[in-house]
Parts: C-alpha cells; sequence; structure tokens
C-alpha cells in the first residue's frame, strides 16, 4: 500500500475514534472534528482545496448515521430522549439538509470554508459562554415556526457537514429543555440529515476531477467505512460519559479547541 494511503487511513482511524466520542460527549456531532482533519489529511496529500473542502463535509455528513444512531439508542437506554421532538423536528430538518447540500454543491470550495468555519466559531462562543439557565421561550416552537428553525437547522449542517445536535441543542435549552434532554434527544436529527445530504453529494460530484480514490461523487467511500466504523464505537462510551462528567469545564476547554480550529480554516480559505 502507497504510504499516503497508509497516513490516509491513519488519520481517518484518529479522526473517527476522537469524532465519535466527542459526538457522544457533547451532542454536537463528530462533523466538527471530522471535517477539519479530512480537509488538513487531503491537503497534506495534494488535493486541492476546493475538492477537500467539498469531500470532507460530504464524506463526513455519509458517517453520521452510524454516530448518531448508536448515540441515541444509548440516550434512549437511560430515558432522555423525548420522542415527540425526534417525531416532529426530522421531517423539515430532513427538507432542509436537502436544500443545503444543493446549496453546498454550487458553492466554491473556499466559500464552503467560510461558512464552516464562521459556524464552528460561532459554535465555540456558544458553548464558551452562554449559561444553560438562559431561555428566550418557555417551549419548544410548533408550526411555522418549527418547520422554519428545523428546516435552518437542516441547511446550515448540511452546509457545514455536520450532525443536527450543534443547533439542535442550543434550540432546544433556549426553550427550557435540561441540558442531557437536549443533547439525547438532538443526537436522533442526524439521520435525518444524513440521508439526504449524502445522496445529494454523491449527485452533485459525480464526475468531478480530482477527486479521491474509491469515491462515489463527494463521498469517499473508504473515509466513510472507516469513520462510520469508528464513531460508532466510541460514540456510546462518549454519551455514558455525558452523564457523568464535569460538562462545564469540558465544554469550555472544547471551545477553545474548536476556536482555534475555526480561525485556523478561516485563515486557510482568505490567504
Amino acid at each position: 500500500m502507497a504510504p499516503d494511503l497508509i497516513l490516509f487511513f491513519a488519520a481517518l482511524a484518529g479522526a473517527g475514534l476522537f469524532a465519535g466520542l466527542i459526538g457522544g460527549l457533547f451532542g454536537v456531532g463528530g462533523g466538527i472534528v471530522l471535517v477539519p482533519a479530512l480537509f488538513h489529511v487531503m491537503g497534506a496529500l495534494g488535493y486541492g482545496e476546493d475538492v477537500r473542502t467539498h469531500v470532507a463535509v460530504a464524506t463526513s455528513l455519509s458517517t453520521i448515521l452510524a454516530t448518531s444512531w448508536r448515540s441515541l439508542s444509548t440516550h434512549m437506554k437511560a430515558g432522555a430522549v423525548d420522542v415527540d421532538i425526534l417525531k416532529r423536528w426530522p421531517p423539515p430538518i430532513a427538507v432542509g439538509a436537502a436544500a443545503g447540500a444543493l446549496l453546498a454543491g454550487v458553492l466554491d470550495g473556499e466559500v464552503l470554508l467560510v461558512v464552516f468555519g464562521a459556524g464552528l466559531l460561532a459554535i465555540a462562543l456558544n458553548m464558551a459562554f452562554t449559561k444553560e439557565s438562559w431561555r428566550i421561550a418557555p417551549d419548544m416552537p410548533t408550526g411555522a415556526a418549527r418547520a422554519g428553525i428545523a428546516g435552518a437547522i437542516g441547511v446550515l449542517s448540511a452546509l457545514m457537514g455536520i450532525g443536527g445536535g450543534a443547533f439542535g441543542v442550543t434550540v432546544m435549552t433556549l426553550c427550557g429543555r435540561p441540558i442531557h434532554q437536549a443533547v439525547a434527544t438532538a443526537s436522533g436529527f442526524g439521520a435525518a440529515i444524513a440521508i439526504p445530504a449524502a445522496l445529494v453529494n454523491i449527485g452533485t460530484g459525480w464526475g468531478e476531477d480530482g477527486l479521491p480514490p474509491w469515491s462515489l461523487g463527494y463521498v469517499n467511500l473508504p473515509g466513510f467505512v472507516i469513520l462510520a466504523g469508528l464513531t460508532s464505537l466510541t460514540a456510546p462510551i462518549g454519551a455514558r460519559l455525558a452523564h457523568r462528567l464535569p460538562r462545564a469545564r469540558l465544554k469550555q476547554a472544547f471551545a477553545v479547541f474548536l476556536a482555534l480550529t475555526a480561525l485556523n480554516l478561516l485563515w486557510e480559505a482568505f490567504r
């Protein structure tokens, strides 16, 4: 096997293990780790910025299904999931995810990288400075408001290559839901995002030049297999730790890591 492929697979393995743990622990989706990791690994292997941004986002999205399912099943066993939200929110999230993936397909890689970097920085600031006691509504929105907010979660998540946890947890906690219930329930949004977005990314990237070996459109198959397998192994561990560890300190430390990662990606984009 070529040394470049060995490096690629080793980096995927490390990113997958870490991403699954983070996804289960914070409910923010492993994509916030996977997208930067894939972007930098493919850069080291000589792929152009436009291709590697699209492949990183699309391949990350394809793996969310495994992470989401394992994490959700662990939270369900703990009795922390709001089943009513999980029934009503995924359909508009899925519509938004398909629209976001279509939009990502027509954007330049640099623009997509700016979107990811800015979104990641916003997530980091939210984790660092918002308080779990903050509320903007006594309960979750319904009707047109629910459809609009859920659709926006789908669009933003598909553009960034992440599960719906990052934005879903924020919405639920601001609407009066306990943080553990928010993390548990938002872990189930991943399938609604991953399936339509991955299919759209296969179509929009079909026949593009300069893609990594064994890719279906923008979805890299070795990346999907390795990342999906390893993230699904560590996601339940993260989900169990979420109920045991001091989340406030962990969130602050992880927020610093995310902010530095976001600034690095924005520098790459504008450079």
